[in-house]
């Protein structure tokens, strides 16, 4: 995801819950924007000169900006810093994105009061909006199907959920998006991922050496019948890591 999408996600999140925007915002966005304000919170920042305003390329040029009336001739001092901060971190989600993040948050408001939503803080909206990236994997096998000969207890199938459990989280959501085209998990879970089709896994027949093949539409998975668990593993991490290179309908 691009500076800009999280800026813009991370704007609506925090503006939809409303509240102000906070240190801990920045730091999944720009480290070395975050690590820079946290050196300046814990060090008296007299020393470096700073003004309420900052530099920016548009067009190939430098153009400074004002972080508030007058900011380019207020010194950052001890006794100030924290505003500054503030602006600071305001100004770095914001840039760009206000205009559209404003349209976004009314328009909601429109169909749902703001007040609704204020008991969440702005991670748990983005779940509830957007799912999570944290997968659960006993949910996961609780709600998948087996087909064309596959069960629970075929050796493929465990050899199958073997290799994933020993996959880290991000190589997890790969295979997720590899068969199901998303990359997150809903607020309700694994049972609600398909939006009526559960996560399948029919039993490819032929050939063994085939590269297993996603069907995104339906949430499914034809899993060939490996001959042994290293071989499947083999064959389903490349499957995941170049999907490019093989059938996905």
């Amino acid at each position: 995801m691009g500076t800009t999408v999280r800026n813009m996600v991370c704007y609506a999140y925090v503006t939809i819950a409303c509240r102000p925007f906070s240190l801990s915002d920045i730091e999944g966005i720009d480290v070395s924007f975050y690590n820079s304000l946290v050196y300046l919170q814990e060090n008296d920042p007299e020393d470096l000169q700073l003004t309420f305003s900052v530099e920016e390329e548009c067009f190939g040029e430098i153009v400074e900006t004002d972080l508030k009336k007058g900011g380019s001739k207020i010194p950052v001092t001890e006794n100030n810093k924290n505003e500054y901060i503030k602006l600071m971190i305001n100004w770095r989600l914001s840039r760009g994105v206000q205009e559209q993040m404003e349209a976004l948050v009314n328009g909601l408001r429109k169909l749902v009061p703001l007040k609704h939503l204020t008991p969440f803080d702005a991670r748990e909206l983005e779940w509830v909006i957007a799912g999570t990236p944290e997968i659960n994997l006993d949910d996961w096998k609780a709600n998948t199907v087996y087909c064309g000969g596959y069960s629970a207890q075929h050796k493929v199938i465990t050899w199958f959920w073997k290799a994933v459990e020993y996959y880290s989280n991000e190589q997890q959501l790969r295979l997720l998006q590899f068969v199901t085209g998303t990359s997150s998990i809903p607020f309700g879970g694994f049972k609600v991922l398909g939006g009526g089709h559960c996560f399948t896994i029919q039993m490819l027949r032929g050939n063994p050496d085939m590269l297993p093949i996603a069907h995104t539409c339906f949430c499914r998975l034809d899993l060939p019948c490996y001959n042994s668990p290293e071989d499947l593993r083999a064959k389903l991490t490349l499957a995941i890591e170049e999907c490019e290179d093989f059938a996905l309908n």
